[in-house]
């Protein structure tokens, strides 16, 4: 009586857990790979940060022929900072491969929603003139039991990934600009160089006719040559610099072959009338910042992650199987088997130790993450104030004092107060002043596109202001010759 109570219990179990596994199976079969990947998420991160241009995830052959199409669009007429953003993210080979994790990423959330097929095995036995065939079922139940929290916890992974490449799509489209800015700025100061190369080499030429005539000493025409031979080495490296940095520019952009001879402007943008005000300039950040939304987000997903680690610890393996054995002349033997891992050795406390410092410490980074983002954006903000105030001054004041100091050395020149040497030095440190602002306003630029990436991405990186007070020093030092 017992048995058949048994046998009962056991058949309508087994049908439960039969049609509880097909109805998982069925649901886990209707999980499919989307048709954006997840990029769609990425392009609006990225739009509400500011991102003016598209991003593009390059798929198919069609994609490509549209991507080139544009980019030789672009590069038909002289670079904008916005059109080469614009060639970077469509032609960025580097961002098109990180843009193939989303891909991988979507493809385990879906396999996290799909069983593990199910096994059969199947062994047919000799004794003498006796056959015994042995039929075995196997089903894995802990991994009917977790789906529902591993499918979670990849889906939490997913999520992670798209704010990691809308971030890198942030940082290349800044990289971008910061390259084209000192692209543009290397090149324009290569042009004033060689004016002050030119002017050293006539005033040499000058001195040392004047030499030869008696009319100049030697001690001048020695100190005419060296500042002749130092412009010249100083010219060499400003034509590696500006070689250097349209080099990197390239780079960002992807381009080979003809297209590398894309044009640049002649000079930077101009400096805008005013700065930008941003109210709440730490809460913006918080807010916006993508590696902090990243940190929080990976600290939620570890918590998850350690709900099943407690769940999971102290049974590891839970496989049922259903046996169907046949044996010669006997009647066919039904079952199942069920396998258990014991735990002996491994109770999983080990495990769960281990979630839970891990927990702690995406606890403690989310932390600091927010800590550095306030202090970073305070910084960048800074830094922008600083060069926007510092570009000012020289085009306001020193450019301006400049000129007026050449224009009436000219009079005094034509009225021969002073001689042609001291005219030629005037002008080379009015040329060294427009140097000067010009790396002054490239480095309000460049002040200004770390600053949006420390109000949406992550860290820019080093930020600093002071490149134009290089520039000072520098003509400070060459006004004696």
């Amino acid at each position: 009586m017992m048995k058949n109570i048994m046998l009962k219990q056991y058949v309508t179990g087994n049908r439960r857990t039969l049609v509880a596994a097909l109805s998982l199976i069925l649901l886990g079969g209707c999980a499919t790979l989307s048709q954006d990947g997840g990029f769609g998420a990425v392009q609006t991160a990225t739009r509400e940060r500011g991102l003016g241009q598209d991003a593009k995830w390059i798929k198919t052959e069609q994609d490509a022929d549209s991507a080139r199409t544009t980019v030789k669009k672009l590069l038909a007429a002289p670079l904008s900072a916005d059109a080469a953003v614009q060639i970077a993210l469509l032609n960025n080979r580097g961002l098109q491969a990180t843009y193939s994790e989303l891909g991988i990423a979507e493809a385990d959330l879906v396999q996290a929603g799909r069983l593990r097929n199910p096994g059969f095995s199947f062994a047919r036995l000799h004794r003498a003139d006796e056959v015994e065939i042995e039929r075995t079922f196997l089903f894995d139940i802990l991994g009917l039991i977790t789906m529902p929290i591993r499918t979670e916890l990849e889906k939490q992974r997913f999520e992670l990934t798209k704010g990691r490449i809308a971030m890198e799509t942030l940082q290349v489209a800044a990289d971008t600009r910061r390259a084209y800015f000192s692209a543009v700025a290397a090149q324009e100061t290569l042009k004033y160089m060689e004016q002050v190369r030119t002017a050293a080499e006539t005033s040499a030429e000058l001195a040392r006719r004047m030499v030869a005539a008696g009319n100049f000493s030697r001690l001048d025409q020695a100190r005419e040559q060296l500042f002749y031979a130092e412009s010249t080495a100083q010219l060499a490296r400003v034509k590696q610099t500006a070689v250097a940095e349209r080099e990197r520019l390239t780079r960002l952009l992807g381009l080979w072959g003809e297209d590398i001879r894309f044009r640049l402007p002649e000079r930077l943008p101009d400096l805008p009338k005013a700065t930008r005000n941003i109210a709440n300039l730490e809460a913006a950040a918080l807010k916006q910042r993508l590696d902090v939304q990243g940190s929080m987000k990976e600290a939620e997903n570890i918590a998850a992650s350690l709900g099943l680690t407690k769940a999971t610890g102290f049974i590891s393996v839970l496989e049922v199987g259903y046996l169907r054995n046949s044996a010669s002349g006997q009647p066919r033997q039904t079952g199942y088997e069920i396998e258990l891992r014991l735990p002996i050795f491994d109770w999983g406390g080990a495990r769960v130790a281990r979630a839970e410092h891990t927990y702690m410490q995406a606890v403690n980074r989310a932390a600091d993450a927010a800590v550095k983002a306030r202090s970073e954006v305070r910084e960048a903000y800074a830094a922008y104030r600083t060069a926007y105030d510092l570009a000012k001054h020289y085009r306001d004041e020193i450019v301006p004092l400049r000129k007026r100091i050449s224009e009436e050395n000219l009079l005094r020149y034509n009225g021969m107060l002073i001689s042609v040497f001291e005219l030629l030095a005037d002008a080379r440190q009015q040329v060294a002043a427009v140097n000067a602002y010009i790396e002054a306003l490239r480095d309000y630029w460049l002040a200004e596109s770390s600053l949006d990436l420390a109000l949406t991405g992550k860290s820019p990186g080093a930020i600093s202001a002071g490149g134009g007070m290089q520039a000072v020093a520098g003509e400070s030092a060459g006004a004696g010759h």
